[in-house]
């Protein structure tokens, strides 16, 4: 189901590239670093985002990332592809606020719990994120984004000792090379 979702975005997007070349929009890869408040530690991760400047002040973005994380020293590590859509508001040429909301399609294996065990299981959940960052341009053809995020999201974890109460919302720092369509 979900490879049928990606496709299908993936062949709407492309298909509307002629539309977007005339609107502002830019397409490429990001990096970025995210650190969960009770996560054992910071953790690299990488993407693609879409983005469209709708006029001088308001714009969208599209991203898709993959990022992991481990909580309680490894017993519990979390897999997770976020598809996230951000409003985009300039209040300069260059500088602008963000606010979205993402779908966050995620593993989480239970490392060790029982003790010499295992075992997985999938989720969706839906956070919301804000945040800001800036925009420069690198000649007609290019951008250079980078913005931090803070994002709430509440995994509810299975109970395993020393994980009551473990807080997954995270902040993430991101930089992209944007190429212009």
């Amino acid at each position: 189901m979900m490879k049928h979702c990606i496709a299908t975005l993936a062949l709407v997007v492309l298909s509307s590239l002629p539309a977007f070349g005339q609107s502002g929009a830019s397409l490429g890869p990001e990096v970025g670093f995210h650190k969960p408040r009770d996560a054992d530690e910071t953790k690299a991760m990488g993407g693609a985002a879409l983005r469209l400047k709708l006029d001088q002040s308001i714009g969208i973005e599209g991203s898709v990332s993959y990022r992991e994380e481990a909580y309680n020293n490894g017993n519990l590590t979390v897999k997770s592809w976020p598809i996230m859509v951000t409003g985009l508001v300039y209040p300069f040429p260059a500088i602008y606020g963000a606010i979205g909301t993402g779908w966050y399609n995620s593993t989480i294996d239970y490392n060790n719990y029982p003790p010499g065990s295992s075992s997985s299981e999938t989720t969706q959940k839906f956070g919301w994120h804000f945040g800001g960052g800036a925009e420069l341009p690198l000649g007609t053809s290019a951008k250079l984004v980078g913005d931090i995020k803070y994002v709430f999201l509440d995994y509810d974890f299975q109970t395993i000792p020393g994980t009551n109460g473990l807080n997954s919302d995270f902040y993430v720092i991101s930089a992209g090379l944007l190429f212009n369509l």
